[in-house]
């Protein structure tokens, strides 16, 4: 599945109407949530046909097209599985349960309530809202799929305006030269990775080079009368700084896994509990800013694009494990130097970690001919967006 992004340009009369439509697939998103609460064995079916109830019961609700109506239920029923789910592994902690949501930002279409014009650069949503024609900015790869290719279209909404995203039935496959490199990768903060040939990448920091600006914007708003338009064109500012800082550490995941996995046919990274891990007041924002997961999760996405393998193996005792002699040397997180005592290996931490890392994942492809790579084949023009960000 390939996902497409382009922004829509309209006047702000028809964004005022994406809005109202945005609201009411919340409305029947939280309502669905609220029929499952009050009622037993209520399943997916149920919701579905409580749909058609509030578009008799309420106008607004009907002027959402129907097949809308019902992609808003699937999401509120996709939460209450992912609970069902969390209770029947018993899940440690937390195991999600169902929430309101007090604001939406997107709106889904399946394949009715929306035309597209013969050249692709336009787009009319057609349902009761009637929004009417939006002007795609950014779409060089949507002409060459056809119509019915394109399964469901979602309208977004953030802090710079409003996009548009199609996801076309497709999948993608990219060719791999294969050179038979092994590399195994420690991710810190120190550097954004060290792998086990000794190279490093230094890490962004893309929040911490923000935060003097985002503070500046912030102490704007606060000193802003609540529901003055200054607050609000200052909190639009604020809102658009805070997405920029996302896009970059965004594209700076992407790109520097696809580099990682075009240059080797394995990669072996640890299965870190990032949840359990910012829990450190100390370390939390710097853990938070270095998007381990997001980064993990495009080398995953890409082991499956180009055919290679990727693979997670546990954390424990990686940097204390000596990767020449396997003798356990205990060290505190300011220790940067790993020395053994055993054998005598002297090399820098995050250097040793990354070798035993390696280590491990040879270990656990002995015996296996498939590959390790998880993840779903999707792009998205301009910032890709794997199938799991998308969802909910």
């Amino acid at each position: 599945m390939l996902v497409l992004e382009a922004k829509l340009k309209g006047k702000q009369s028809q964004y005022n109407l994406l809005d109202e439509a945005i609201r009411t697939a919340l409305f029947v998103r939280n309502k669905a949530l609220r029929h499952w609460m009050d009622n037993k064995d209520v399943g997916k079916n149920d919701l579905q046909k409580l749909c058609s109830v509030l578009a008799k019961e309420f106008d607004f609700a009907d002027k959402l097209n129907s097949m809308t109506r019902q992609a808003s239920a699937d999401r509120a029923w996709f939460a209450i599985s992912r609970f069902y789910d969390n209770c029947k592994k018993q899940k440690p902690g937390k195991k999600g349960y169902p929430k309101f949501k007090k604001r939406g930002h997107s709106v889904e279409y399946k394949t009715t309530g929306w035309k597209l014009s013969d050249d692709r650069k336009n787009i009319t949503f057609t349902d009761g809202f009637q929004a009417g024609r939006f002007k795609l900015v950014g779409t060089l790869y949507l002409p060459f799929y056809s119509v019915k290719q394109i399964k469901r279209v979602r309208i977004v909404k953030r802090a710079d305006g409003y996009y548009c995203q199609f996801c076309v039935d497709v999948e993608r496959q990219e060719q791999h030269q294969h050179n038979g490199k092994q590399v195994g990768i420690d991710v810190g903060l120190e550097f954004f990775y060290t792998d086990s040939n000794g190279s490093t990448v230094e890490n962004p920091r893309v929040l911490r080079k923000a935060e003097k600006a985002l503070k500046r914007k912030q102490r704007k708003v606060s000193k802003c009368k609540k529901g003055s338009s200054n607050r609000r064109k200052a909190v639009k500012k604020l809102a658009k700084k805070h997405l920029k800082v996302s896009r970059q550490r965004k594209d700076f995941a992407v790109k520097t896994a696809r580099t990682l996995v075009q240059s080797n046919d394995l990669v072996v990274y640890e299965d870190l509990q990032v949840k359990n891990m910012i829990k450190n007041r100390r370390l939390a924002k710097s853990i938070s800013d270095a998007s381990w997961s997001l980064f993990t999760s495009w080398v995953d996405y890409y082991a499956k694009i180009f055919g290679t393998w990727a693979i997670a193996v546990a954390p424990h005792y990686t940097s204390q494990d000596c990767s020449n002699c396997g003798t356990r040397v205990k060290k505190s997180l300011s220790t940067r130097t790993h020395k053994c005592h055993e054998c005598g290996t002297v090399l820098h931490r995050d250097h040793n970690a990354a070798k035993q890392i390696l280590i491990r994942g040879i270990k656990s492809t002995v015996g296996h001919t498939e590959s390790k790579a998880c993840g779903q084949n999707n792009l998205c023009l301009g910032e890709e967006t794997p199938l799991s960000k998308l969802t909910g």
